[in-house]
């Protein structure tokens, strides 16, 4: 009976075992596990252990599913694997978990040359940031100049740099030309002759080239000086630069203070006075006295240039110029010595001693004593004042002047008012008789005349306006020339023969 019960009760669990679905043991898969949630209410009691899976023979069953189902403690929910006695026997293999697999990265050359040059250039434009301001601080910082400088700047970009550097004006020298290029300034950098202020910034030297403020300089060419003496002047002034060729004609520089660059060309300063002559003629014919006896604007210089060297006195030239006018309406030789020392010497401007009786008979172009009317040309570059005074002159009488011993000159209508005039311009010399200039009457023949010049000491050293008639007591008395037989003069106002002219 036991035997039946025990018999009965494998088949039994034979059959539920094989109820259960399987799978191949070789293949290491586990067979159909069978899950039974138990809730331990208090009213199922364990009677028996549950058999270690360790003590089970190979072969033998549970006694039944409900033990194999009764869980181990009470209060909470288990969860129970059953396995066949095979599976106890030999534990399934747990299988290793899944290797994570990171995707392959499809490569993108363009983006990732895109991302190393943008972070290039955005370590760069910081680091160019920051030079920048280190840059900019030493632009604007006092520059090594201990005191105000002047210094000669020209030729290439380079050349300028170096010559600061070396002149002390800048010493960085590399941040100079970099700041030159960067901001376009190098083209435009003025050569030239500067003054650098003492601790002067980068910034501020390169302002000072680019604003060509270069140092003037200065030249005074006088009224009454020949082309040949103004040439001289230009040659003996450093700061200019250059030769000049040819001397120009006279009366075609205009005197006046010159301002230029240092380095100038001679021939470029010659070129610009020739320039403001002609352009100052021609503004001064438009507006002349429309009743002058001259028939060109060569005819005004010529005319200015007497005046010009026959007085220095500003307020006397358009009175001695009315004096010129007068003789020429009248037809009257001027009678003017400056003219005869020209026909001399020529541009050389001065004689050296006073002129003799035999020199003012001397026909030359220039010699006025001898020639009616103007002469050949200009003996002088005559001024704005000398130009302005023969275009507008004054309107007088008066035909005759002397000098009075004080720089200026007494003026008088009739001969015999001129007579007592040089009568008290001896006294005033205390000249001698034998010494005196010989005085006669102008006349439209050789007669001389007496219009004495600049005789005294106060006016400017300028010989060729003391070298006149009146001026022949620089001459030695044992060297004086014979006096001419002594002629009749003519009274320009009548046209009478008077008696000869004292000595």
């Amino acid at each position: 009976m036991t035997e039946d019960k025990l018999t009965v009760g494998n088949e039994k669990a034979d059959a539920d075992h094989k109820s259960a679905p399987t799978t191949d043991m070789a293949s290491g898969s586990s067979q159909s596990e069978i899950v039974t949630d138990i809730t331990n209410n208090g009213s199922a009691q364990s009677s028996k252990e549950e058999t270690p899976k360790s003590e089970m023979l190979d072969g033998e069953a549970p006694a039944s599913m409900s033990e194999l189902a009764r869980p181990k403690s009470r209060g909470f929910m288990r969860r129970m694997i059953v396995r066949s006695p095979a599976a106890a026997i030999h534990p399934e293999t747990v299988p290793e978990p899944p290797q994570h697999v990171t995707p392959e990265r499809k490569e993108r050359p363009l983006t990732n040359f895109l991302s190393g040059l943008l972070s290039f250039i955005a370590i760069f434009a910081a680091c160019l940031a920051g030079l920048f301001l280190l840059a900019e601080r030493q632009i604007y910082a006092p520059g090594p100049l201990e005191n105000d400088k002047v210094v000669l700047v020209r030729g290439s970009t380079a050349e300028v740099i170096d010559r600061l550097e070396r002149e002390g004006v800048i010493d960085k020298a590399f941040l100079l030309t970099l700041y030159w290029q960067l901001s376009g300034r190098s083209s435009q950098i003025k050569g030239g002759e500067y003054q650098f202020k003492k601790e002067a910034s980068l910034d501020q030297v390169t302002k000072t080239l680019i604003e060509g403020k270069t140092i003037k300089h200065s030249l005074t060419i006088a009224e009454g000086k020949t082309s040949q003496e103004i040439v001289a002047l230009l040659l003996a002034d450093t700061n200019l630069a250059g030769e000049i060729k040819d001397i120009p004609r006279e009366g075609t520089l205009l005197p006046e203070t010159y301002k230029f660059d240092y380095g100038m060309s001679r021939a470029k300063l010659i070129e610009h006075m020739t320039q403001e002559q002609m352009k100052l003629v021609r503004e001064i014919w438009a507006k002349r006295d429309p009743d002058l006896p001259i028939a060109s604007p060569q005819d005004l210089v010529i005319l200015a240039s007497i005046v010009e060297k026959e007085t220095g006195k500003a307020d006397e030239r358009p009175r001695v110029a009315g004096v010129f006018v007068n003789r020429l309406m009248k037809k009257m030789r001027l009678e003017s010595d400056p003219t005869v020392v020209y026909g001399l010497v020529g541009g050389k401007g001065s004689l050296g001693r006073g002129l003799t009786k035999a020199e003012l008979d001397q026909a030359t172009p220039y010699n006025t004593y001898t020639l009616p009317g103007l002469p050949a040309g200009p003996i002088t570059n005559p001024g704005r004042a000398a130009l302005e005074a023969v275009a507008n002159p004054s309107r007088t009488k008066e035909l005759f002047f002397v000098a009075d011993g004080t720089g200026g000159h007494v003026f008088a209508e009739t001969y015999e008012q001129h007579l007592k005039n040089v009568a008290k311009w001896r006294q005033i010399e205390g000249q001698k008789a034998d010494t005196a200039p010989i005085v006669t009457a102008p006349t439209t023949n050789n007669t001389t005349n007496t219009t004495a010049k600049n005789t005294t000491t106060t006016e400017p050293p300028d010989a060729s306006k003391t070298q006149t008639p009146s001026n022949a007591k620089n001459a030695t008395p044992a060297k004086a020339p014979a006096k001419p037989p002594k002629k009749k003069a003519v009274n320009p106002e009548t046209g009478a023969e008077t008696a000869p002219a004292p000595d």
